[in-house]
C-alpha cells in the first residue's frame, strides 16, 4: 500500500532508544515523576549525604536495593539525570580500578522514570558477606562516604 507525501508527513518517527539507561537501587517507595534529591537519608548511612548516586549498571544497583537501610522491599528505578554526573569517589579507583560499576553521582536530582521489576537477587550468602564486609569496616572507621 502506497501512503502519500503528506500521509508520511504526519507519521510518528520511530522511537529512539534510550542514550543511557541509569538505576537506582533503594528501598524507597517512589513512582514516575518523583525527583530523588538531596537532603533525604542515604540509603547506606544515617546522615544526609550532599550527592546521591546512580549506575548505568543494573547489578550496581542491585547491590543499592540490597544493602540499602530500612525495611521496605528492594526497588530498582529507572532514572535520569537532571544535572552533570561524576565518577563516584567512593569506588571509583578505590575499590574498583577505573569505573567498571559505571557508578556517578550528582547533586542534582534524578528523575524517576520508571521501575524494573524483574531482576536476579544476589544470594543470600553474597549479601550477608557483603553486609559483613561493610560493618567490618564500619568499626574500624574506614567505612566512610567521601563527599
Amino acid at each position: 500500500m502506497k501512503t502519500s507525501h503528506q500521509e508520511q508527513e504526519h507519521q510518528s518517527p520511530a522511537p529512539q532508544a534510550f542514550a543511557q539507561t541509569f538505576f537506582h537501587g533503594t528501598k524507597a517507595n517512589l513512582k514516575p515523576g518523583d525527583l530523588i534529591a538531596t537532603g533525604y537519608q542515604s540509603n547506606f548511612t544515617d546522615k544526609k549525604l550532599k550527592h546521591i548516586y546512580l549506575s548505568a549498571t543494573l547489578n550496581a544497583a542491585i547491590w543499592g536495593a540490597e544493602l540499602a537501610l530500612g525495611s521496605g522491599p528492594e526497588r530498582i528505578y529507572l532514572v535520569e539525570a537532571t544535572g552533570p554526573l561524576e565518577d563516584d569517589p567512593n569506588v571509583t579507583d578505590k575499590k574498583f580500578p577505573g569505573n567498571p560499576t559505571m557508578s556517578y553521582r550528582s547533586i542534582h536530582p534524578f528523575k524517576v522514570i520508571g521501575e524494573v521489576t524483574v531482576w536476579q537477587s544476589h544470594t543470600t550468602e553474597q549479601i550477608n558477606s557483603m553486609k559483613a564486609g561493610i560493618e567490618k569496616l564500619r568499626q574500624q572507621g574506614i567505612m566512610t562516604i567521601e563527599e
